[in-house]
């Protein structure tokens, strides 16, 4: 059966590209002196079919949602954060609110289901369930779940669409979701949780032992049932992490850059991959969190990401951080003069 997520994806402009590049060797500084910010301006230069790219417009998202396999003890932090920080984002309180703040864009904020029901005021409540079931006992989340989850994803990077963004970046907020990107990070890599898991809020040596044991616990409930990513995000994911799958899937469709914010983000965005192999081009990696088993993540997607800074708040708070780097990329392309511009020499051929 045909569903969208497997649907064509945007081509990149390779002309574009291959203009862009010839640019860069005519600007004023030795070829291949700024690193990766040359390879990044091409790049974006190809996904906005424009040799003058440009990141001005920028849509992020934060999709939040409670996790079932709190109940097993994993996190250092109760489940009624996931609500609080709802509050809080919206509030402009949390970290991400202060960078899109910072970077003059306006945050959406997605409520795919707490485990107490929420209205708040500037919140889209677009609630699936009471949170996902606990994954270390059963299925995370229904067909039909997943279904919707997806499509909140989809419909966000559709909205982005129409604000004409430049760029998207997701986010999530989940107590207990490094857990859920880890199970799924096992199962699609495979690796052994044992080098994935790492303390994610904040837990200590024997809080990361035990949330090893749930994991690997999960990880053999599941497994024969995952050979298929879809069932492994199914089984294993959240609400949060399915709309981010949905979100860049629908990105790449509608041909809208990608920033790539941590470990539950880059797990999303390994479960979209191997959905549809096609929205790689689309994904820019923002950095490399402190979390153990993002760096495997990160290996496996051939990514190179643009900090590496010690993070691991998520919320998209690394890549709100990191839309200045493109935005410089950016400005180095356009602006720069040639060296015939400038009437510098030029490196003999």
């Amino acid at each position: 059966m045909h569903e969208w997520w497997n649907g064509p994806c945007r081509q990149l402009d390779e002309g574009i590209a291959a203009r862009a590049a010839a640019r860069q060797d005519q600007l004023t500084k030795p070829r291949g002196a700024l690193g990766q910010l040359e390879g990044l301006a091409v790049a974006l230069a190809a996904m906005q079919s424009s040799e003058r790219p440009q990141v001005e417009r920028v849509h992020v998202t934060v999709f939040a949602a409670d996790h079932g396999v709190v109940e097993e003890g994993v996190s250092a932090y109760p489940q009624s954060v996931t609500g609080q920080m709802l509050r809080n984002f919206v509030a402009g309180g949390a970290a991400l609110s202060v960078l899109a703040r910072r970077l003059a864009t306006p945050l959406e904020v997605i409520d795919l289901g707490t485990v107490e029901p929420l209205q708040l005021e500037g919140v889209s409540h677009q609630r699936l369930g009471p949170g996902t079931a606990n994954l270390a006992r059963e299925a995370a989340m229904s067909a039909e779940q997943l279904r919707l989850a997806l499509a909140a994803g989809r419909n966000s990077a559709e909205r982005a669409a129409q604000r004409a963004a430049q760029l998207f970046i997701g986010g999530e907020m989940g107590i207990g979701n490094t857990t859920s990107a880890s199970a799924l990070a096992a199962v699609l890599l495979p690796r052994s949780p044992l080098i994935l898991v790492g303390p994610g809020t904040g837990l200590d040596v024997n809080g990361v032992r035990h949330k090893v044991q749930v994991i690997q616990n999960a990880v053999r409930l599941h497994a024969d049932q995952c050979a298929e990513p879809l069932e492994a995000l199914r089984r294993l994911g959240g609400f949060e992490v399915a709309a981010l799958v949905g979100a860049y899937l629908g990105c790449a469709q509608l041909g809208i850059p990608v920033l790539v914010d941590g470990f539950i983000c880059s797990a999303a965005a390994l479960c979209a991959v191997r959905l549809n192999p096609a929205c790689r081009p689309w994904l820019i990696f923002a950095h490399r969190s402190a979390e153990p088993g993002h760096l495997a993540v990160l290996e496996a997607l051939g990514a190179v990401p643009l900090l590496d800074l010690g993070l691991r708040l998520g919320e998209g708070s690394g890549a709100a951080l990191a839309v200045p780097l493109l935005q410089q990329a950016c400005a180095l392309h356009n602006e720069m003069a040639t060296f015939a511009e400038a009437a510098v020499s030029d490196r003999p051929a």
